[in-house]
């Protein structure tokens, strides 16, 4: 019998694309203020906020 993989299971949406940004000490700030306020990763945050500028482009 074929053993078991470990792990989790495969998402449809799966993200395996990584991007690195290079940012300014007060933008980290922002950030880290975002993340509390809004109780989400940094992650997250950054990607509510590239879906906020993507729809105000399709207006």
């Amino acid at each position: 019998m074929a053993q078991k993989k470990a792990g989790r299971p495969p998402s449809d949406d799966s993200m395996t694309d990584r991007i690195f940004v290079r940012v300014s000490k007060e933008t980290v700030k922002k950030l880290d203020e975002c993340t509390q306020e809004l109780k989400m990763s940094r992650s997250d945050v950054v990607r509510k906020g590239i879906d906020m500028v993507h729809e105000s482009l399709k207006r």
